[in-house]
């Protein structure tokens, strides 16, 4: 059976038309997928994400063991509220999850985890801890609201309980303030700026409603992919998963090998995976012809063929893109094709975001 998020009956009687997703019953669309991409892009949009499970881990080695479970280091993050974008790693360095991270205080941290493998991610994390003592609580009684767009973090203001209004705006890219129950992180997935709010469950409906009435376009999981694909942001289960490590998907960023005794999960792994000659990377495709690129569809290039990991329509753009895994010495390459029922159609090789901050990103001509 499907779960259902607080936010179920409101998005019911908005006139969501409603689908299954990684087990949820989630809206995918309030009726023009286009106007609520548009939203976000131009104005003020938001999303139901409580599907994501929020995690904490309190212990006095909770550090040590998100040093141990985390590609990148949590170590970091010293100020309270400072944020962290990482990866969560299988022995044989494949991608498990990717996630957000959030110090907050001595011993104490917040994770959010994607709904697909919120099971899985927590039974792993569960599994890790018990060696350091440390307790993992999944929070299913808080919700989680995305408001994002140039308008987002200016609306949603007026509507946040006064002790966080302050200092919500003040806030820095990749920071949180928390007070109580409540938490607004100034992060996103969609390109744009904006918060992701983290409330206790029985008052996110009342706040949601709040969020409509100063304007602010509720938006499904349609717009969300479209709006992620345009800011080149990975998709887990697409684009990653645990057959990929973060070498091939645009992550080696975050992955932080000094200092080089923190023997983090999969760090051998991936370290002789950096080294290989035969890796792949993840690019970005323009279609230069009109079609929409799929997931799954072949990418022949001059070093060899790769495989499209994401692909849609760009709004934005007004076009087709795509994210896909290609040889690395095709990365260099300025064009391809994607063989698309039965035909070679041209593409740009661009190097993602496609779109950020409102700004196409990418040459399109």
């Amino acid at each position: 059976m499907e779960r259902k998020t607080p936010l179920h009956d409101a998005h019911e009687a908005a006139g969501g038309r409603m689908v299954g997703f990684a087990g949820w019953h989630m809206p995918l669309t309030y009726g023009s997928e286009l106007a609520e991409h548009r939203a976000v892009r131009e104005d003020a949009g938001m999303f139901d994400v409580s599907h994501m499970a929020i995690v904490d881990f309190e212990g006095a080695r909770a550090k040590d063991f998100l040093r141990k479970l985390y590609a990148n280091d949590i170590a970091r993050l010293s100020t309270p509220g400072a944020a962290q974008y990482g990866v969560m790693l299988n022995p044989e360095g494949g991608i498990k999850d990717d996630l957000i991270s959030y110090f907050r205080g001595p011993e104490r941290y917040r994770t959010v985890v994607n709904a697909g493998t919120r099971d899985a991610d927590i039974a792993w994390m569960r599994k890790i801890a018990a060696d350091f003592d440390v307790s993992v609580n999944e929070r299913n009684d808080l919700a989680m609201i995305a408001v994002q767009g140039p308008k987002a973090r200016e609306r949603a203001a007026a509507v946040l309980p006064e002790a966080l209004k302050g200092g919500a705006l003040e806030l820095k890219p990749f920071t949180a303030s928390e007070r109580g129950d409540w938490l607004v992180a100034r992060t996103g997935y969609t390109g744009e700026d904006g918060w992701e709010i983290m409330l206790p469950a029985d008052r996110a409906a009342a706040f949601w409603d709040n969020l409509v009435e100063v304007g602010i376009q509720p938006a499904g999981l349609a717009a969300r992919d479209s709006l992620r694909l345009e800011a080149g942001l990975n998709l887990y289960g697409n684009d990653m998963d645990e057959t990929t490590h973060p070498w091939e998907s645009n992550l080696g960023w975050t992955v932080a090998l000094d200092p080089t005794e923190r023997d983090f999960i999969g760090r051998q792994a991936i370290e002789k995976a950096r080294d290989a000659s035969d890796k792949k990377r993840l690019v970005g495709l323009v279609l230069k012809d009109r079609g929409v690129i799929r997931h799954g569809q072949t990418v022949n290039t001059s070093a060899g063929e790769g495989i499209v990991t994401s692909g849609g329509f760009a709004p934005t753009l007004d076009r087709s893109i795509a994210l896909a895994r290609v040889p690395e010495a095709a990365a260099s390459d300025p064009e391809a094709t994607v063989s698309m029922r039965k035909r070679e159609l041209p593409v740009a090789i661009v190097k993602p975001p496609f779109v950020r901050r409102g700004k196409i990103r990418v040459n399109l001509d």
